[in-house]
């Protein structure tokens, strides 16, 4: 069975991880679309650092939960199996079920990944330090709390892909690879409300004319009306059952 997977912060959520649509993701009362930008890194990089110092200590905490767990049980059963996930955490590739994880190249974090951490001018990237050094505001000293590449000494910035910014087209490569090479016999669509028109339009041409659409999400999406199958629960409580039963 050929399966394609598409995930969102809804699968996160159940384990702690706040959605950025929500009234939950605010951040001392900012917004945290407004802090996810190019701009606001530029403006502030220090109170963009914070934010995502906080986050990641958030992620740290938390641990995968159901819905993680039977997305890498499906992941074995199938016989083609690729989940692109928008999530930026890594819980995806923590979960477990009897032992297994999620191989890394059945897995693409299409916005990036939270614990790389790359230069805003050229392309050094590492991954951040278990425990990174807090930072403090104030303008003294300022640029020194912010991480600086060891190349060229420019300011370093989380590696994910902030609004208004274009995906990595090498993982974009990896996604049109794996639709080129055939239509799948089941795309879930879970926890994402399908806001990017890349994420309805993967799900469309991976579903094909035969495939099974399902979409899970307790809320409805633009992505409703093209799905074969439609669950209105949190993925923690759908996708156990559902996958069970495929």
């Amino acid at each position: 069975m050929r399966i394609l997977v598409l995930t969102g912060a809804g699968v996160s959520a159940e384990s702690g991880i706040p959605t950025f649509r929500g009234k939950d993701g605010y951040w001392r009362n900012l917004d945290p679309m407004k802090l996810a930008t190019p701009e606001a890194f530029e403006k502030n990089p220090e109170l963009v650092w914070e934010w995502y110092h906080e986050r990641r200590q958030r992620i740290r905490d938390a641990q995968p939960n159901a819905a993680h767990e039977a997305i890498v049980k499906l992941s074995i059963h199938a016989s083609d199996f690729l989940l692109v996930t928008q999530n930026v955490d890594d819980l995806h590739p923590r979960a477990e079920w009897e032992g297994n994880r999620l191989p890394k190249e059945k897995m693409v974090q299409i916005h990036g990944d939270i614990f790389l951490t790359r230069c805003s001018r050229c392309d050094f990237t590492h991954r951040q330090q278990e425990h990174p050094p807090t930072l403090h505001s104030g303008a003294a000293g300022e640029q020194e709390k912010i991480p600086k590449c060891t190349k060229c000494d420019a300011l370093m910035r989380p590696g994910v892909v902030w609004f208004g910014e274009e995906l990595d087209p090498a993982k974009i490569d990896i996604v049109e690879s794996y639709l080129a090479r055939g239509a799948c016999d089941v795309v879930i669509v879970a926890g994402t409300t399908a806001t990017f028109g890349y994420i309805v339009d993967w799900a469309l041409r991976a579903s094909g004319k035969n495939g099974q659409l399902i979409e899970v999400n307790p809320e409805k999406t633009s992505l409703s009306q093209f799905a074969t199958r439609v669950v209105r629960e949190p993925a923690v409580i759908a996708l156990p059952r559902l996958i069970d039963e495929l």
